[in-house]
């Protein structure tokens, strides 16, 4: 049984600003009962006793770097970019008068 139908794929096509055709109604209608009937899947998984995560990632799995505040140590090459440079700075054309 379908949750979502073809009128209400034009509606979440519509405020989602994205241009479907009548054509591509089915394909989008299934995609989104497909994301709906897996998110009923999801309700029906007993979590009783289990504690939440507070992040997905293990700290001891991946180890963080200090975070130490620098400039990179190459602005002279970030600079070699620029069409313009000054004095370590980028020259950008005035834009208020």
């Amino acid at each position: 049984m379908d949750m979502i139908d073809d009128t209400t794929t034009k509606k979440i096509a519509k405020l989602s600003r994205i241009a479907i055709t009548d054509e591509d109604v089915p394909y989008y209608k299934n995609r989104l009962n497909g994301v709906l009937a897996w998110v009923d899947q999801l309700q029906a998984v007993d979590t009783d006793g289990i504690e939440p995560l507070t992040s997905v990632l293990i700290e001891a799995a991946t180890p963080q770097r200090e975070d130490i505040v620098n400039d990179g140590g190459y602005a002279d090459k970030v600079l070699s970019n620029a069409p313009e440079s000054k004095a370590g700075f980028f020259v950008v054309p005035k834009v208020i008068e």
